[in-house]
């Protein structure tokens, strides 16, 4: 389908609605245009109405609730994906095992005991070991960065517990401190580390989120408090006085579990080996609700996959959603789906997991095949005409190169063309990986639309032209 067609149909029976803030109207005008309405106009007029995906995403919340590897929860989440692309008419629905890491929480308790006593909010680092049950009294040792402690002597650094205090300017940027900063501190000899939590503001609310150990280096344990903590021990030390804290920590690592990426697929029409895939990660860090990350993600990728397999014609090439498991604390999801299926032909994968917020466009990451040179944008932009062209009318088709997401990044890597939804995070980073990423934090209105988005993305790059020259 031609970008002036795709574009008129969609603004005929979409954009006037939406421009009037008016879903009533729409639906009305697209109940009169059934009959000859044009796939992608009726996907679109769907998914900005419908009610489908809301109360799936309600329910994947609320009743089944965060979802870590090697949980209950995960299972139930994995039978209930599966469940509804088979309700949906998706076929190949299957399950693919893939064996994940288990870490346990535990218990988690954090104290400033000088030079006053005062309960702190803490939360475990993804993969940390515990303190035992005695726990960990020290003195703090508040730093600025990963290269401010590189910079201090080890007798500095010894028998204390580093406090890393760095301000969240993007995720790329602050979240080293996080991953790396345990086995940093470890190796000048500390008893454990804690990390400003990786966000740009918080109501007494920690971050979680994963870090790793490095081979040869002892772990210690590892911490996430709240900025509000960490500044007043920052104070403490300015002003002359050294903070110490008491630690404990529950958490642990188990054996192994097995899991499942889910995936079904509507087969194309013409070209049915040539895959589109629609992905995001079904499992959760286990605070809150999973919502955001990735819940909205996973039930936007249903709802492509429901709406598609409702066409009375499938699009051209096969658009196959996959829900990944395990992206949270190790990627064995998407390393394994890479595995399994990276030498079928894939013409594109879609990923969504920045949030709920309001979608702009895509990022596009296009790598360079294996003894290829780099690819210049000026290559890649013209070959983006029918995305763009679905996405116009959705005020949605701002396309900028970067990263496509951390599921699809191993077809990436393999020189599939990987697009991330790119949107507005603002509400985002300060709910990440916290008790507060819960559904009352997403707008049902916003959330419709971000579907639609998908969906627009999905059917153009299953129909129109490659994105790879």
């Amino acid at each position: 389908m031609s970008r002036g067609r795709s574009g008129a149909l969609i603004a005929l029976v979409v954009a006037g609605a939406l421009a009037a803030g008016a879903p009533e109207a729409l639906a009305r005008r697209a109940k009169q245009a059934e009959p000859t309405l044009a796939p992608l106009a009726r996907i679109v007029g769907e998914a900005l109405t419908s009610d489908v995906a809301w109360e799936r995403l309600v329910h994947l919340c609320d009743r089944i609730g965060h979802r870590l590897s090697g949980t209950q929860q995960l299972d139930q989440a994995v039978s209930w994906a599966t469940e509804q692309m088979r309700a949906d008419g998706l076929t190949e629905v299957r399950t693919e095992e893939v064996l994940v890491p288990v870490w346990q929480r535990g218990t988690a308790s954090l104290a400033l005991v000088g030079p006053r006593e005062m309960p702190l909010d803490v939360l475990a680092l993804g993969g940390s070991v515990g303190t035992g049950p005695e726990g960990i009294e020290a003195d703090v040792l508040v730093v600025d960065s990963l290269e401010d402690l590189a910079a201090r002597d080890r007798a500095e650094v010894e028998g204390k517990v580093v406090l890393y205090d760095r301000p969240f300017t993007t995720y790329g940027e602050t979240v080293p401190i996080r991953t790396r900063g345990a086995a940093a501190a470890a190796r000048l000899g500390a008893v454990a580390s804690l990390v400003r939590s990786v966000g740009p503001s918080s109501l007494q609310t920690p971050h979680t989120g994963n870090q790793r150990y490095e081979d040869g280096v002892p772990p210690i344990p590892a911490a996430a408090v709240t900025i509000e903590a960490a500044e007043l021990m920052h104070r403490l030390q300015d002003r002359g006085t050294t903070p110490r804290v008491r630690l404990q920590l529950g958490c642990g690592m188990g054996e192994p579990a097995p899991s499942a990426n889910v995936i079904g697929e509507v087969r194309g029409r013409e070209a049915p080996d040539e895959v589109v895939v629609v992905g995001c990660h079904l499992d959760s860090w286990d605070v809150g609700q999973g919502a955001q990350d990735d819940g909205a993600g996973c039930v936007g990728a249903l709802e492509v996959g429901r709406l598609l397999a409702r066409l009375p014609t499938p699009p051209r090439r096969t658009v196959r959603v996959v829900l990944f498991t395990n992206e949270e604390n190790g990627l064995e999801g998407a390393k394994a789906y890479a595995e399994a299926h990276g030498d079928e032909t894939h013409v594109a994968a879609i990923e969504s997991d920045t949030g709920a917020g309001r979608a702009f466009g895509f990022r596009v990451d296009l790598r360079p095949l294996p003894n290829q040179p780099p690819l210049e944008w000026t290559e890649v932009e013209p070959r983006l005409a029918d995305l763009r062209g679905a996405l116009l009318p959705l005020d949605a088709a701002e396309l900028i190169p970067g990263y496509g997401g951390a599921d699809i990044g191993p077809l990436a890597a393999l020189g599939v063309p990987a697009l991330g939804l790119h949107q507005d995070m603002t509400g985002y980073w300060p709910i990440h990986h916290t008790e507060a990423d819960t559904i009352d934090k997403i707008d049902p209105a916003t959330f419709r639309r971000n579907t639609a988005v998908l969906a627009a993305a999905a059917w153009a790059l299953a129909e129109g032209q490659p994105l790879r020259p």
